[in-house]
């Protein structure tokens, strides 16, 4: 079978890998898409995420769809086999002070899938079959096919930073960085009930599809003068991993306002105008993945086709180099899918 291995910066190699079986409490999936995230971009022009450096070679892919084709035994609790699936990555250790408080998703010592953060890594999902924890399964909802359903990871991220900003119902939310992260951020706001969604990037072809995904407002960050700057706005989601995002952010958002942070800058120091959080009691607030969300992720897929408009191409895993030269170039893609079909 195929998988997508990254070797080190810039050397990602499409690679036949070994067949896998599943032990005692794990399934075999058999993976039919993949999506490729802002991670696996930066692992494969950097050589790491954030803090998180590459190692050793490392299988990508943490937003995988596929179906079930066995368990490691017939006991194992589970969806039948040839279900059609979304696989949650997270595996929390369930006993830290974080999972203990319900905060999983900030688990110290979790697993990810396709995730340089421990060593040795955490292989990743692209690859033609996986195994994992029969645990982290969801059958897709009725009605939700599997190329929609490979959006389920990143609108779980993007649910959980929503859900960090408290309840929007009725407000005004500015969203700063429109790629596909973005995008679900602004289809997460409308979902929950927010009145405006304002969203900027330096790109009109962003911009474009954080309008399909229900932004109200598309402003350009490159032009002080565009007509659709808000005065200000009750809470902000900086998704756009840069420290201009994070000063739009607190420069925007209302007195007593939230801001949160789910973009990953880049690692070492930011610039960070901390006096308005002073003077204007601006409650800033991280968003890292997510946990439960990913449940009502796959609720609102299969509610809402406007979802398809997003996946902007699908490619073939034996060109993966191509899909990711054409996921880093947001001129022309929004989310890029990884077909591991036959």
């Amino acid at each position: 079978m195929l998988g997508c291995v990254i070797h080190g910066q810039g050397d990602l190699r499409v690679e036949e890998l070994p067949a896998v079986e599943p032990g005692p409490g794990q399934a075999l999936v058999a993976v039919r898409y993949g999506g490729v995230c802002g991670s696996d971009l930066h692992y494969w022009r950097h050589g790491g995420v954030g803090d998180f450096r590459l190692r050793e070679p490392m299988v990508l892919g943490h937003e995988v769809v596929g179906t079930v084709v066995a368990y490691g035994s017939p006991d194992t609790p589970g969806p039948a086999v040839g279900t059609a699936v979304a696989v949650h990555p997270a595996t929390p250790c369930g006993v830290c002070p974080e999972c203990v408080d319900g905060r999983a998703n900030v688990c110290r010592d979790t697993r990810y899938l396709g995730s340089a953060a421990r060593f040795p890594h955490v292989q990743g999902g692209f690859a033609g079959q996986m195994v994992v924890p029969a645990g982290q399964l969801r059958p897709l909802p009725e009605g939700l096919e599997l190329r929609r359903a490979a959006l389920a990871e990143p609108l779980s991220v993007a649910l959980h930073a929503v859900r960090r900003a408290g309840d929007v119902a009725g407000r005004h939310v500015l969203v700063t960085g429109a790629g596909p992260i973005g995008c679900l951020v602004v289809a997460a706001a409308k979902a929950a009930g927010a009145a405006r969604v304002t969203v900027t990037d330096l790109l009109p072809e962003a911009l474009r599809y954080a309008e399909v995904a229900g932004a109200d407002t598309a402003v350009r960050a490159d032009d002080p003068d565009d007509s659709g700057w808000p005065a200000e706005v009750d809470v902000a989601v900086e998704a756009s991993g840069v420290a201009a995002g994070l000063d739009t952010c607190l420069r925007l958002v209302r007195r007593g306002g939230v801001v949160v942070q789910l973009g990953m800058l880049p690692p070492g120091q930011s610039p960070f105008a901390g006096n308005l959080v002073v003077s204007r009691e601006i409650e800033v607030r991280g968003a890292f993945r997510f946990d439960a969300e990913f449940d009502e992720a796959l609720r609102l897929l299969a509610a809402e086709p406007v979802f398809d408009a997003l996946v902007s191409a699908v490619v073939p895993v034996a060109d993966a180099e191509s899909a990711f030269a054409l996921a880093a170039d947001r001129s022309r893609s929004c989310k890029v899918l990884l077909d591991f079909g036959a």
